[in-house]
């Protein structure tokens, strides 16, 4: 049975959480008649989130768990997820339910029309309002040094074409980066509006400007690599 879905869901600490957003899969998933799987990344809980999965994964076929041996961080879940997928189209959504799983055939059907990377946009957010303020002058900022054109990069939920993911290398602290990475490719992205809900339990744990030196880093280095870009055309191949 060939994978046509992979769900990637980075996790730390999200003991009450998990169960719900595995249900809350189930409901969606197989309504779009494909074989899919869900690839949930331990980053290193230090709560009861492993042992729910352990548990999990003993009733759900299509659950695989990779388990990190410490906090790696967003990157390395992503990356690992990534490698580890199957599936045609690679779907990323955070483990603290804030994203709506109901949006995913929204991306599905983006990504159909001719796209690489669909990336969601969140609507009437439900984060704190200092915590809106600083994702928009974050965004701002990045898509004004990056030349992304991208308005939410901060949104996990999103679709990739996984021959095209296979593309980019990712680099710590470049998760965030992955519009800027595709376009500098030359692949195709679009944004799509999705939903956004309150977090149901325990806190947040990746920020824009968690490390925010290394952020600026990060940001330089991409704009670095985008000025430095190979861009040529060959006319002609002889004999």
């Amino acid at each position: 049975m060939k994978i046509k879905y992979s769900l990637v869901i980075p996790l730390k600490n999200e003991e009450g959480n998990i169960e719900k957003l595995i249900e809350e899969i189930e409901a969606v998933m197989p309504a779009l008649n494909e074989p899919f799987e869900v690839i949930c990344i331990d980053d290193g809980s230090t709560d009861s989130t492993l042992q729910i999965l352990k548990n999990l994964v003993l009733s759900k076929k299509f659950l695989k768990v990779l388990v990190f041996s410490n906090n790696f961080g967003q990157s390395s879940a992503f990356d690992a997820g990534f490698k580890a997928a199957q599936g045609q189209i690679v779907i990323t959504l955070d483990g603290d339910r804030q994203n709506d799983p109901k949006d995913i055939p929204k991306l599905i059907e983006a990504i159909n029309s001719g796209f690489d990377l669909v990336l969601g946009v969140r609507q009437k957010r439900k984060d704190t309002f200092s915590k809106r303020w600083i994702s928009k002058i974050a965004n701002k900022v990045r898509s004004f040094v990056c030349k992304d054109g991208v308005s939410d990069t901060g949104c996990s939920l999103k679709a990739y074409r996984k021959e095209a993911l296979n593309k980019i290398k990712l680099f710590h602290g470049m998760h965030r980066f992955l519009p800027a990475l595709f376009l500098m490719e030359g692949l195709k992205i679009k944004e799509i509006k999705v939903s956004h809900r309150e977090r149901a339990s325990g806190k947040t744990k990746y920020h824009f400007f968690n490390r925010s030196l290394n952020t600026v880093y990060d940001m330089l280095a991409v704009r670095w690599m985008l000025k430095r870009t190979l861009v040529y055309k060959i006319e002609k191949e002889l004999p």
